[in-house]
């Protein structure tokens, strides 16, 4: 399930995004390294349009249990140079079909100029074969109660002949706290780590916004 999330949230985020969930089979401890033309999250720019290098390692039980901490590159706000993420959750399949993540993330930047811009979610992923439907709530952020926002989306997944993925998003975002309602979307095609995508919202003045990624992962 963490390489299909990697590539459908590649869609919308550098992570990917998913290199927030993950569905361990086995205990093992991992890094992955990425490269992106434009890093979006959410179908928002976090570097003003320009690339950025991100890395990250990840630990995951037998039983489920996963965490892991990542970093990349982000100047969208003042003073602002670089993001570095915590989460940890729990995977698990409840049949052949149909398996779960459920986590926690906190999304720090330790430079921004204020001192305001971190935040953390609780989160909770279902994944129906080809298809990923989840939730995001807002946890924690400077001058925010818990479930002030709320992000629900749905990715849909489908392998080509070549070994290629082509992979559709979806997503929504309400609240009132740090941005403003709106609805994402994109597609993406990924093959030997290499992805090609497109991502637009329906905010006011924003275009469609194309990039390319390369990401790896390495056992350690």
């Amino acid at each position: 399930m963490k390489n299909t999330l990697i590539k459908i949230a590649l869609a919308s985020t550098l992570l990917t995004s998913s290199a927030f969930s993950m569905n361990a089979v086995a205990d093992s401890l991992s890094a992955n390294v990425g490269a992106t033309s434009n890093y979006l999250w959410r179908g928002l720019e976090q570097t003003n349009g320009k690339s950025a290098i991100s890395g990250g390692i990840d630990y995951s039980a037998d039983s489920g249990f996963y965490v892991g901490t990542w970093a990349s590159n982000a100047d969208w706000a003042d003073g602002m140079t670089y993001e570095l993420d915590f989460y940890g959750g729990f995977g698990g399949a409840i049949n052949e079909s149909v398996s779960y993540d459920v986590g926690f993330i906190y999304y720090a930047y330790p430079d921004e100029s204020t001192g305001d811009a971190d935040f953390s979610e609780v989160y909770v992923n279902f994944s129906f074969d080809a298809l990923t439907v989840g939730a995001a709530v807002l946890a924690s952020g400077e001058g925010a109660d818990f479930g002030d926002t709320l992000y629900l989306s749905a990715d849909y997944a489908v392998a080509l002949s070549n070994e290629a993925e082509l992979a559709f998003h979806l997503g929504s975002y309400s609240g009132d706290w740090l941005a403003e309602d709106s609805i994402d979307y994109g597609v993406s095609i990924s093959k030997s780590g290499f992805t090609l995508g497109a991502s637009k919202t329906d905010l006011d003045g924003d275009d469609m916004k194309v990039y390319v990624s390369y990401a790896i992962d390495i056992d350690l």
